[in-house]
């Protein structure tokens, strides 16, 4: 018979969770505290309730695992990693369980990869009967937490690995917090509180794409970077924050929206709070433009002419690891 496994099992660590909401025995990851989700915008907790970067790791002989979870329509792939290669992809899409096996009687590192896009609330893990041991795995690996749009939250990605976050923190070794929340990168001040609340290593806000729908202006948008990091310093005070502008938008370039922005004047924007922030002593502040992430060149990779598919997230990917700073 094969050994079932409650997903409140305190053998499984959570990676990348804000936190986690437990009920009838099952466990659902979520990008923010969910006990304070009326303090968040609504649609924010919507994209926030999506286990982007999220992973369930565990040590185990197992040769074999299977996932209870509930049924969710439009939801992402779910990866295994095990001793840090990919080695299967699964479709979690309106079904209730997920399976990968011919994984080896050794003793390995198993990562289980959620979903990028969609909820899921993992109620159990199944082993084989003749698994002998399930142990709590340990990192002692940089935490690096990113912020953004839709184009961190990568919902296009052919699956949660293959998003630029996922690829850039396995290539590098890091331990991701992923909060990329498709159409709600606002600079809301309660994501600002819960980064600065969270152990960091290496902070990357991605910021003005959302900002182009005319939620902020001329005289919001800059002063909200400003207070954002100013928020994000008050526990991180020497921590490097890698402020990052927009990829190419095709139609949106030069484009006024209704407060008078095109994408070239939020890259401007976000430019000139690096500049006041260098100016004001934060030596820890560094810049990427959007454009030597993504540029022109790639626009054939935008199938709606804004977000990468999963080629493009792969290039933005290359780009960043080659752009970011080490830690």
């Amino acid at each position: 018979m094969p050994q079932l496994i409650p997903a409140t099992d305190p053998r499984f660590k959570w990676s990348g969770t804000i936190s986690t909401e437990v009920s009838k025995g099952s466990v659902k990851p979520w990008r923010i505290n969910h006990e304070e989700k009326a303090l968040f915008a609504e649609e924010l907790v919507i994209r926030a309730a999506m286990p982007a970067g999220v992973r369930l790791s565990f040590r185990s002989n197992t040769t074999s695992i299977t996932g209870i979870c509930n049924a969710f329509e439009e939801r992402s792939q779910i990866d295994l990693v095990v001793n840090g290669k990919l080695v299967g992809s699964e479709p979690t899409d309106g079904l209730t369980s997920f399976s990968f096996d011919n994984l080896g009687t050794e003793m390995k590192d198993i990562e289980i990869w959620m979903p990028q896009f969609g909820e899921i609330r993992l109620e159990s893990l199944e082993f084989d009967d003749d698994t002998e041991t399930l142990e709590p795995s340990e990192t002692t690996a940089k935490k690096w937490i990113t912020y953004g749009s839709s184009i961190t939250h990568c919902r296009t990605a052919d699956s949660p690995t293959k998003t630029w976050p996922a690829i850039v923190a396995r290539t590098r070794g890091y331990d991701l917090t992923c909060l990329g929340f498709g159409g709600q990168c606002h600079l809301d001040p309660m994501i600002a509180r819960q980064i600065r609340d969270r152990e960091a290593d290496l902070i990357s806000l991605c910021l003005g794409i959302n900002v182009y729908g005319g939620t902020l202006n001329q005289r919001t948008f800059y002063a909200g970077i400003l207070g954002f990091v100013q928020i994000v310093r008050e526990k991180h005070p020497t921590t490097p924050i890698v402020l990052m502008s927009p990829i190419y938008a095709v139609d949106w370039e030069t484009e006024l929206n209704a407060v008078g922005f095109s994408v070239r004047h939020l890259r401007d924007e976000v430019k000139r709070a690096y500049d006041t922030l260098k100016d004001h002593g934060d030596e820890n502040i560094s810049y990427i433009k959007g454009l030597d992430i993504f540029g022109s060149d790639n626009a054939h990779l935008l199938p709606d002419d804004l977000h990468p598919n999963n080629e493009g997230y792969g290039i933005m990917a290359d780009n960043l690891l080659a752009l970011l700073p080490k830690i």
